[in-house]
């Protein structure tokens, strides 16, 4: 479904991927992990289209992608319940199915309030809600749960096991704890690439 062919990526001239190369079959789960800076993000992006390589190729056939972005991007003169609505229709007929999510997310009660009436976390928890909501094929997750705290970070673990049982996931992270509990198969950023340790 999702295929990276030798690719090489860098900035500024400095390589962050180098002949990196990884096929990744419907319905599996893979886990980036590395040190800040290191190229979670940007493979995650090299998927979504948001970046090119500046060699090789990447390939990806599926229908739909969702994307929950490290910084949650909403919409500022949008609503919660707008942000989310944003990508099933943004017409009236779809909003209840948008307040659906954001129950799923424990944000029911916040539904009309603006970006800057929201906490970091919330605005994680929205950002969230907005890419289950688009119920892509494959979902990519750089770093969904970072700033909640313990017992929400476990709520949302049980969510989104459930969303993605089935789907193809990439998820950027620091936490092992959270790829394991997604069931990721877990690559490691060493010289210049992702590697499995097993």
């Amino acid at each position: 479904m999702i295929y990276y062919d030798a690719v090489t990526l860098a900035y500024d001239g400095a390589p962050v991927l180098e002949d990196f190369s990884l096929h990744i079959a419907p319905g599996t789960h893979i886990a980036f992990m590395g040190p800040s800076g290191c190229g979670k993000s940007s493979t995650l992006n090299l998927a979504a289209g948001l970046l090119t390589p500046f060699c090789g190729t990447v390939r990806v056939k599926a229908e739909r992608l969702s994307y929950a972005f490290q910084e949650p991007r909403l919409l500022p003169w949008l609503t919660a319940e707008e942000n989310v609505n944003a990508v099933l229709s943004d017409k009236m007929e779809t909003m209840p199915k948008a307040l659906e999510w954001l129950a799923a997310v424990g944000l029911a009660d916040a539904a009309e309030k603006r970006s800057a009436e929201l906490s970091g976390g919330m605005r994680q928890r929205v950002n969230l809600a907005r890419a289950l909501a688009y119920d892509g094929d494959a979902l990519l997750l750089d770093e969904p749960l970072e700033g909640l705290d313990k017992p929400l970070q476990a709520e949302m673990l049980s969510l989104l096991r459930r969303c993605t049982e089935g789907k193809t996931l990439l998820l950027a992270t620091h936490d092992q704890a959270q790829a394991q509990a997604l069931g990721c198969q877990i690559l490691y950023y060493q010289d210049k690439t992702f590697i499995s340790k097993e």
